[in-house]
């Protein structure tokens, strides 16, 4: 399921990330890798404030909906 779908709070292993690769290759830089855990800080307005690898990423539902957990 995508990210979008967790719970705040719930931390969650990420199995998945999708999109072009300039897109992958952009979340990955952001810490978003296979096998790596992230948890949803709290959601305005369909973002995402999401702590992966001990910092604290703001991401846009549409680049969430990429991020498979």
């Amino acid at each position: 399921m995508p990210l979008t779908m967790a719970g705040t709070g719930e931390e969650n292993i990420i199995k998945k990330v999708g999109g072009n690769p300039e897109t992958k290759k952009f979340l990955e830089s952001l810490g978003f890798v296979v096998g790596g855990t992230v948890t949803i800080i709290s959601e305005i307005s369909g973002n995402l404030i999401v702590n992966v690898k001990d910092s604290r990423v703001a991401v846009s539902r549409e680049m969430a909906m990429k991020i498979m957990i």
